[in-house]
């Protein structure tokens, strides 16, 4: 099994999100749905949107990382011309939201989210602030490993896989019931990018490699 369970006791929240009863099928016509819901959001993917160390009048706090990689299908061929949506928490490990009140500052030059399309060939490139871990009450002492979301769509808004992105020797890794919860541990490792000197960009911005391959990166259930 690749992708995790709906219910994992050990991710608490779970226990409120998982299915409790079966499927309900759907009968309405799906073309209506898909017709009647953005593709692309209200706005054109704009100039700056892929480079989330310059939607703001300075630069933000932290590690600058490239963050590069190809969608492909589950045969290997790249999908072109896909939405690419990229969040995180800042490199204090603190997100742009209400909701997150953990006492660790926002940076007003980091909103920390982005986007881009994915070229002829399914590449996609991000330039980003290393984010970091983060207190999230799951159980004592509950801590996240440092990641990025990613978000992949289709052709309409109903057609969305979202899955995260890990940095290679996370001491963390073993102590995350999210990670921990896809049961196989190839499918785990599949979650991690690659740190490539190739990528790095000398004294600017060190590049991590991370291939979405459809069919066999984990998503969100």
């Amino acid at each position: 099994m690749t992708h995790p369970p709906y219910l994992s006791p050990a991710y608490r929240s779970t226990a409120l999100r998982a299915p409790s009863q079966k499927p309900v099928p759907f009968t309405a016509d799906p073309d209506a749905i898909e017709l009647t819901s953005p593709v692309f959001g209200h706005e054109e993917v704009g100039e700056l949107d892929h480079d989330l160390t310059r939607q703001h009048a300075g630069e933000p706090i932290g590690e600058r990382i490239i963050v590069t990689g190809r969608v492909l299908d589950s045969g290997g061929r790249p999908v072109p011309g896909t939405l690419v949506e990229l969040w995180q928490a800042n490199a204090a490990g603190r997100y742009a939201h209400p909701v997150d009140q953990h006492p660790a500052p926002l940076d007003p030059n980091f909103t920390g989210a982005g986007r881009c399309l994915t070229d002829s060939l399914g590449n996609y490139r991000f330039v980003t602030i290393k984010p970091g871990a983060y207190p999230w009450r799951n159980h004592p002492n509950a801590w996240r490993p440092a990641h990025l979301h990613f978000s992949v769509f289709g052709q309409a808004f109903t057609q969305r896989l979202v899955t995260q992105m890990y940095f290679p020797g996370d001491p963390l890794f073993p102590f995350d019931p999210i990670f921990q919860s896809i049961p196989d541990e190839a499918a785990r490792q599949r979650l991690i990018s690659t740190f490539e000197l190739e990528l790095t960009e000398p004294e600017w911005a060190l590049g991590y490699r991370f291939d979405i391959v459809l069919g066999r990166t984990p998503m969100e259930a």
